[in-house]
């Protein structure tokens, strides 16, 4: 009997189109995702069951174009398919909706407070993430958790994501040599990861202590030595063998 196999009628990554063309109309479109792509390699180095893609598209149907988060984090799936990693995000190659999706918003609205939530939602992702820098009175970072159907706002900076194991937030730091607001990772108790600058920086200086370390003990042992040949000229000098006293 032949088997029907749903999944071969429908195109694989490969064959779809890997962008929609759009280019992003704000630096921060990409450097953000970008820099909590980089902070997740580091907090998970041997996890290999998460997969964040960059402004890449999402397959949900044949039919459709794709849509196109700025970031998104998908868990349960490979995280390299292989050297020539993945062309896009197909959902039914994946088998998994994406946990969460992040949009920074631009001058331009592009739907990230209409049509985007409601696609988003519909789609099952669970967590909806907005970032806006241009907001002064309101809040810049806006995370939503889908709750039947529907996103609800959560408050807090940063919000902790107990599916994801993570929590989510801004604060003023530096990146790329840039000093501004950015957006990072954090464990449970509210600290942040390091980025990946930082943890470099810090590698640097532990170095340096290291280093300064060891050179003080040079230095003591060194100043031990000329102690030591002082006495002993010292116990000569009043008729006394030095190696008889030892």
């Amino acid at each position: 009997m032949l088997k029907y196999d749903p999944l071969a009628c429908l195109p694989s990554s490969e064959e779809l189109p890997d962008s929609d063309d759009t280019p992003v109309d704000n630096e921060l479109q990409d450097l953000i995702p970008g820099l909590l792509k980089a902070i997740l390699a580091m907090a998970w180095p041997e996890r290999m069951d998460w997969y964040f893609g960059v402004d890449m598209g999402i397959y949900y149907d044949p039919d459709l174009p794709a849509i196109v988060p700025d970031g998104f984090l998908s868990l349960g799936v490979e995280r390299f398919y292989d050297e020539n990693l993945r062309p896009s995000y197909v959902l039914w190659e994946e088998r998994r909706v994406p946990v969460l999706a992040l949009e920074v918003v631009s001058q331009n609205y592009r739907g990230e407070y209409s049509t985007k939530k409601a696609e988003y939602a519909k789609l099952g992702i669970l967590y909806y993430v907005v970032y806006n820098p241009f907001r002064r009175r309101k809040s810049r970072l806006e995370v939503y958790k889908l709750v039947n159907n529907a996103y609800e706002l959560h408050d807090g900076n940063p919000v902790w994501l107990p599916e994801i194991g993570l929590g989510i937030g801004i604060e003023r730091g530096t990146y790329l040599g840039i000093p501004r607001e950015w957006m990072y990772w954090y464990n449970q108790q509210g600290q942040r990861f390091l980025t990946p600058e930082e943890k470099e920086k810090l590698a640097e200086q532990k170095a340096q202590q290291a280093e300064q370390k060891a050179q003080q003990a040079e230095q003591k042992a060194q100043q031990a030595k000329q102690e030591t040949q002082l006495l002993r000229e010292r116990l000569r000098s009043l008729g006394v063998d030095p190696d008889s006293l030892i």
